[in-house]
C-alpha cells in the first residue's frame, strides 16, 4: 500500500522522540521549508518586476494595478465601509457587494486600523502574507506524502502557474489557499478540531471555501467508517471538527439570505444577479463552443487550455492514489469552475487553491531533476516566463475582470 493511500490511517503506537530528538529535525524541516517559500517568493517578486517594466510603459502604476484591480475595489471597498453598495446595470444585472465573503475586508480592515497604510497597500499586505502561509502549508503537504524534494517542486510549481499573478494581487485567492492548505495538512495528520476550525474560516473567505470543509467532512466520514468497522469509538474530536467545517461559508450564506428576505435562497440571488449560477456546465459548455466557432481575445483559448489541463490533471491525481480530502477538494473546486456560468476567464483563478492537482506534476519534476537536470531547469525557465508574461498581460493589457 502507497504511503499516500495511509494518510488517514491510526498511527501504529511507538515510543515517543525525546524534546532533543524532535528539535533536530524540526529545525531541519524548516530550512527546508523556508528553501521551498524562498523559490516562492522570488517566482513571485520576477513575476511583478515584469509586470511592472509592463505597467511603466504604459504610464501606469503597477501597485495600483495590483492593489485596486476588479474585486479588489469591491473588497477594498466592504473594508473602508461595511456592507451596502449595490450597482444597477439592468433589471436582471444588479452587482451588491453581498457577492463577496467577509474574512479577507475583515483582516484589511484590522491592518489600516493598526498601521498608516491606505486600503490598497493594506490588502497587498494580507495577500502577500497568506500567499507565503499558504506556501508553507502546500510544502508541509507535499513533503508529508512523497518528501521534500516534492513539496518543494509543488510551491514553486503553484507559484509559476499562468495565472499565479493573482497571488501577488489583493485578491482573495492567497487567504482561501492559506486556510485550505493547513486545513487538509491536518486533517492528513489527525488533528479534526484545527482541520474544522481552519475550514471554517476558509468558507468565510470565498464561495468556493466550501471545498474545505467538504474535505473535512468526507475524510471525517471515511475515518469513522473505518473506526466503526473495526469496533472502535469515534473520537468526540472527530465529530465536533466535521461539525465546525462548514460553519463560516454557512453563517455567511444564512446572513445575506436573511438580509434579503429569503433565508434559504437569498445568496444564490445575489449571485445569479451577478451572472454566476451553477446550471452543470451548460453555460460554459455554449460559451466554448462561440469561441471554436467565432474565435475571441486571447484570455479566452488560454483560460479553456488552463481548465482543460486542470481536468487532466485531476484524473493523473485519481490515478495517483492521493489521499480522500486531496482528491475532495480538488475535485469540489473543479466541479465549481466546470459546472458554474458567468466570467469564464475567472475559471483559473478559482482553481488556484486547487494545489493538490500540481502533485503528479511535482513528482515529475523532481525525477526529471534527479535524472536529467538540465530538462527539468528548461521546463522551469519555461513555466517561468510563460508566467510571467501572461500575468504582465493579464493586469496591464487584457482589460477583462480575473
Amino acid at each position: 500500500m502507497s504511503h499516500a493511500s495511509t494518510t488517514l490511517a491510526s498511527p501504529a503506537v511507538t515510543q515517543q522522540p525525546g524534546p532533543r530528538e524532535r528539535v533536530g529535525p524540526r529545525l531541519s524541516l524548516a530550512a527546508a521549508s523556508g528553501v521551498a517559500v524562498g523559490l516562492f517568493a522570488v517566482a513571485r517578486i520576477s513575476g511583478a518586476a515584469v509586470l511592472a517594466v509592463a505597467a511603466w510603459a504604459t504610464g501606469r502604476q503597477p501597485l495600483a494595478l495590483l492593489g485596486r484591480s476588479w474585486d479588489s475595489v469591491w473588497y477594498l471597498g466592504i473594508a473602508a465601509h461595511g456592507y451596502g453598495r449595490t450597482l444597477y446595470f439592468h433589471p436582471t444585472v444588479i452587482h451588491s457587494d453581498l457577492a463577496f465573503f467577509p474574512l479577507y475586508p475583515a483582516l484589511v480592515r484590522i491592518v489600516t486600523a493598526l498601521t498608516p497604510l491606505g486600503g490598497g497597500a493594506a490588502g497587498l499586505i494580507v495577500s502577500w502574507t497568506a500567499a507565503g502561509v499558504a506556501a508553507c502549508g502546500i510544502y508541509a503537504i507535499g513533503a508529508r506524502l512523497h518528501g521534500r524534494a516534492v513539496g518543494t517542486a509543488l510551491v514553486l510549481l503553484w507559484g509559476l502557474l499562468p495565472h499565479s499573478v493573482v497571488l501577488s494581487m489583493a485578491y482573495t485567492e492567497p487567504v482561501l489557499t492559506a486556510f485550505a492548505a493547513w486545513s487538509l495538512y491536518a486533517v492528513l495528520s489527525g488533528n479534526w478540531l484545527r482541520a474544522g476550525s481552519l475550514a471554517a474560516l476558509a468558507g468565510l473567505s470565498r464561495p468556493n471555501g466550501f471545498a474545505v470543509a467538504a474535505a473535512v467532512i468526507a475524510a471525517a466520514a471515511c475515518e469513522a467508517y473505518r473506526v466503526r468497522r473495526r469496533g472502535g469509538r469515534v473520537s468526540h474530536r472527530l465529530w465536533t471538527g466535521a461539525a465546525l467545517a462548514p460553519l463560516g461559508w454557512t453563517a455567511y450564506v444564512l446572513w445575506v439570505g436573511r438580509r434579503k428576505g429569503n433565508l434559504l435562497g437569498g445568496y444564490f440571488e445575489v449571485q445569479r444577479l451577478w451572472g454566476s449560477r451553477f446550471d452543470f456546465g451548460r453555460g460554459s459548455l455554449h460559451f466554448v463552443r462561440q469561441l471554436l466557432l467565432h474565435g475571441n481575445r486571447f484570455v479566452f483559448p488560454m483560460t479553456m487550455v488552463i481548465v482543460a489541463a486542470g481536468v487532466l490533471m485531476y484524473v493523473l491525481l485519481v490515478v495517483d492514489r492521493a489521499p480522500l480530502p486531496l482528491l475532495v477538494h480538488s475535485g469540489v473546486l473543479l466541479l465549481i469552475a466546470l459546472g458554474g456560468s458567468g466570467f469564464f476567464e475567472s475559471k483559473p483563478r478559482f482553481l488556484l487553491p486547487a494545489f493538490p492537482l500540481l502533485l503528479p506534476l511535482a513528482r515529475a519534476l523532481v525525477r526529471t531533476a534527479r535524472a536529467r537536470p538540465w530538462h527539468a531547469t528548461v521546463v522551469v525557465c519555461a513555466l517561468a516566463g510563460l508566467s510571467f508574461v501572461y500575468g504582465a498581460y493579464l493586469v496591464v493589457f487584457a482589460h477583462t475582470p480575473l
